[in-house]
């Protein structure tokens, strides 16, 4: 008998289930959750599949996903190295239409009044004991800006890449849930009733000089996320162009499609129990929830105040739309507008602001890296 129970011993301490425990358990709930949402809610599918399923195989005990040969390996060392962002940055310029943008360019300002929630969050880490570097990892969660958190992340602090990642993508594709109560709180129904009139017309020199303008000013002023936005802008190029549409649809299909796998691959593998079920985790966790609400509230307020001053009213309620999850926060805000008023449409109008807030992002980004200091 002892041999016997000696035997299924050593034969169990080759399996993954002598090293399980609960902390494990609760990642793999977690992971099924990510999953449940997007199937079932449909919040950010393209996200929480695939960082839902990662994050569970990545809490089997002996699934090794992260030795080099699998495709978990690899897919984080495209993260690391920093080959990812700038590869979405591409995909999402070439899919991307800047016209609302340009069309109304007070909506800009929006961009920069919904990024509160980044400084808030950067001051809130450093009273909580975290280094300055890492409150600037950890602060520009806020933006909502999967890439650039990567980046800034990675400049200053890489070894809170997994809880950064997790939490700011997380936080995006949570944005129908985050939002809304934030927004009617901050508003009255009379002011979610504001009809916003018909933009102009943007003529389509003017959609390929913007990529081109802005290209050359942010390698300008801001060098330090230069190689993010100068890929955003590329795209762009590719997409107003009109003469490179093989290209342009590759870059928005089918290359956006291959890296969007990648990414969630490589997130969900860094999701292990024991990197994961800690204080400092935790922390990063709610203070990136303070950041989103924040900035959210930021953005609302502030379209509050530039009504003071206009004569033509603006929906406060694209005010949220600066945040700069592109295009999650502008369609939060059309679907906040349309359940007071179904033909009440601010999808247009709300990718201004939403586009400038990637804008105030990476100038949020350039100006950490610059004051704390790029290693």
């Amino acid at each position: 008998m002892d041999e016997i129970l000696a035997f299924t011993r050593a034969l169990m301490d080759q399996t993954g289930l002598a090293h399980f425990w609960w902390g494990n358990l609760v990642m793999i709930v977690i992971g099924c959750v990510a999953i449940y949402l997007a199937i079932s809610k449909r919040y950010e599918p393209l996200l929480l599949v695939g960082i839902g399923f990662s994050c569970i195989i990545s809490n089997v005990p002996g699934s090794d996903l992260i030795l080099p040969g699998g495709l978990f390996y690899y897919a984080y060392q495209g993260v690391a190295l920093l080959i990812v962002p700038p590869l979405i940055f591409f995909g999402v310029g070439a899919m991307t239409d800047f016209a609302p943008m340009i069309a109304n360019p007070k909506l800009v300002i929006l961009g920069a009044a919904a990024h509160l929630g980044i400084f808030v969050a950067l001051i809130g880490a450093k009273l909580l004991g975290f280094t300055l570097s890492e409150s600037g990892a950890i602060g520009i969660i806020g933006g909502a800006d999967g890439p650039m958190a990567i980046f800034v992340t990675m400049k200053l602090a890489p070894h809170l890449l997994p809880q950064v990642s997790v939490a700011a993508y997380s936080y995006m594709a949570l944005m129908p849930l985050i939002q809304p109560p934030v927004m009617k709180l901050l508003t009255t129904r009379k002011e979610r009733l504001i009809r916003m009139k018909q933009s102009r017309q943007v003529t389509r020199l003017e959609k390929i000089v913007f990529p081109i303008v802005i290209g050359i000013i942010v390698n300008l002023f801001f060098p330090p996320v230069a190689p993010l936005i100068t890929m955003l802008m590329l795209g762009n190029l590719f997409r107003e162009s009109l003469v490179v549409d093989r290209l342009a649809k590759t870059a928005a299909n089918d290359l956006m499609n291959v890296i969007i796998i990648i990414l969630t691959v490589a997130i969900g593998s860094t999701m292990s129990a024991d990197r994961f079920l800690t204080v400092d985790t935790l922390l990063i966790v709610l203070l990136g929830l303070v950041a989103f609400v924040f900035g959210t509230a930021s953005g609302v307020v502030g379209a509050k105040v530039m009504n003071l001053f206009l004569k033509e009213k603006i929906n406060p309620l694209l005010g949220s739309a600066g945040i700069a999850s592109v295009p999650i926060a502008a369609r939060v805000s059309h679907i906040v507008a349309l359940s007071e008023d179904k033909e009440n449409y601010l999808i247009y109008h709300a990718m201004g602001p939403n586009l400038a807030g990637v804008f105030g992002t990476a100038i949020s980004g350039g100006i950490m890296l610059a004051l704390i200091g790029v290693k």
